[in-house]
């Protein structure tokens, strides 16, 4: 029996209890449910709940399970859903004034394969005004509180989807990542929170409708990926999830890939590592340097590997990113959409949305880019995964846009993740997990890049580590 929403035991045992009979998916839900309703109103991690839904469809499966009939492998486990991605019925504003009142009516694909999961969809979680920005704010709804200092950001723009994690309302999230919008947040709030080899977990409608003006953007560079506190059950939300749509063009097959099996914990990886510890020339705070440092020593004295320090491989990718997402972004169409509404519009997309874009700029991004990706080629053809800090610092105070400078140097507010954006770039699979605390309590995260479509290595590299990290089940004192 539950009896708190903390006490949840993971949510693939929690599957297997489901299915045994041992708890009910009833239980499941009305034990997030209470959750939400005692943590939120500090959290603000949720922007729609779905109450009703969830216990019909908590219901519906414990009948299927009571008839004998087969469930799927999330059986029961509560998640929530970024407002980022559609869900049908169930109001999703993308974090923007202008979609308020929007209820779709259809899930994007990947609800729709965590439903034939067994997974119930619990609520959505705030967001970034169209993922803009690694911070949890927008004009539409109060701030994403961090569960460790909620004086402090979650991160972003998967900020409620991390927070309602990190506090124990849900076992599983799903964020979206188009320049380290899962990683950066899981950092912030000591999570795992995995971003995929690009078009592993297909898109659709999600930044592939061109009829959703600021929701349809960032093709090239945005990923779906799960946050959780392990990466044995962010696998396991990736299996339920992953495997070619003919309506994403990006999306790639799976056939072969073990991605439950590769989290299974082992003792020694034997893999090539390089260790960058700047990207973008900044430096990262002391305190996440020697955290970082310590979770590299591990790789090579507790997992058996080789490691090199290397000094940071690109220059700062930060100016063609940038870029990128403005060539992707339906500048036309959501021009016109804001028109006369521009007071609406958070300042960093109103700053995109007044840039006047030449093709030269756009074009020079898209250079950049084949310089990025052979850069990066090059680099994985001598190592199998690179370390760094997730990000430089922990996570700032509130309704910040970002930090304003990391170890003393002024950071630009979408130019403090350097290291982030190349793996969007590149389209590699890359991880968050945690490395650890500062001395104020707040969390750290290792970043762990590997090689196009060797996911696995990334997923069982951050499986070994998770195993031999000694902070493994520390809690946030605001968890339920």
């Amino acid at each position: 029996m539950l009896v708190a929403a903390n006490a949840w035991p993971g949510a693939v045992a929690l599957a297997r209890s489901v299915r045994s009979g041992e708890i009910s998916p009833v239980e499941t839900v009305r034990t997030a449910l209470d959750a939400i309703d005692r943590l939120d109103p500090i959290l603000h991690a949720f922007t729609a709940v779905a109450g009703d839904e969830a216990l019909a469809a908590a219901r519906a499966l414990e009948a299927r399970i009571a008839a004998g009939k087969t469930v799927g492998p999330l059986a029961g486990v509560p998640v929530a859903i970024k407002d980022l991605v559609l869900t049908k019925g169930l109001r999703t504003t993308f974090g923007s004034r202008l979609y308020a009142d929007f209820i779709p009516d259809a899930d994007d694909v990947a609800v729709e394969r965590l439903r034939a999961a067994g997974a119930i969809v619990i609520g959505k979680t705030n967001a970034a005004e169209f993922g803009y920005g690694g911070i949890g704010h927008n004009r539409l709804f109060p701030t994403t509180r961090n569960p460790w200092s909620p004086g402090h950001t979650s991160g972003g723009s998967s900020a409620g989807s991390a927070a309602a994690v990190a506090a124990g309302i849900v076992p599983l999230a799903l964020g979206s990542d188009g320049g380290g919008s899962v990683r950066l947040p899981a950092a912030f709030c000591g999570l795992v929170g995995i971003k995929p080899t690009m078009g592993r977990i297909p898109l659709w409608p999600g930044s592939r409708d061109a009829n959703y003006p600021g929701a349809s953007g960032w093709e090239s560079v945005e990923h779906l990926g799960p946050l959780a506190r392990s990466v044995a059950d962010a696998a396991a939300m990736i299996e339920a999830m992953a495997g070619p749509d003919p309506r994403d063009r990006l999306s790639v097959p799976d056939e072969g890939v073990r991605w439950r099996a590769a989290a299974e914990p082992r003792s020694r990886l034997g893999l090539r590592i390089a260790y960058v510890p700047v990207w973008g020339g900044l430096r990262p705070e002391p305190d996440i340097r020697a955290l970082i440092d310590a979770a590299v020593t591990r790789f090579a004295m507790d997992l058996r590997c080789s490691v090199d320090e290397l000094d940071e491989p690109l220059p700062d990718v930060t100016p063609a990113y940038r870029a990128i997402v403005a060539l992707e972004t339906d500048l036309t169409g959501l021009r016109r959409m804001a028109a006369g509404r521009e007071d609406d519009l958070a300042p960093g997309l109103r700053r995109v949305l007044e840039t006047r874009w030449t093709a030269e700029e756009f074009a020079d991004a898209i250079t950049e880019r084949k310089r990025v990706n052979a850069a990066m080629a090059t680099l994985m053809a001598r190592y199998d995964l690179v370390l760094s800090p997730t990000v430089g610092c922990p996570a700032f105070s509130l309704d910040r846009d970002g930090p304003g400078s990391i170890f003393g140097v002024p950071v630009a507010d979408d130019a403090w993740t350097p290291c982030l954006f190349v793996a969007n770039l590149t389209g590699q699979p890359a991880a968050s997990v945690p490395a650890g605390f500062t001395a104020d309590g707040r969390p750290a995260g290792l970043h762990i890049m590997g090689r196009r479509y060797g996911d696995e290595t990334v997923i069982a590299a951050a499986a070994a580590f998770e195993a031999v990290a000694p902070w493994a089940g520390r809690r946030p004192q605001v968890a339920a």
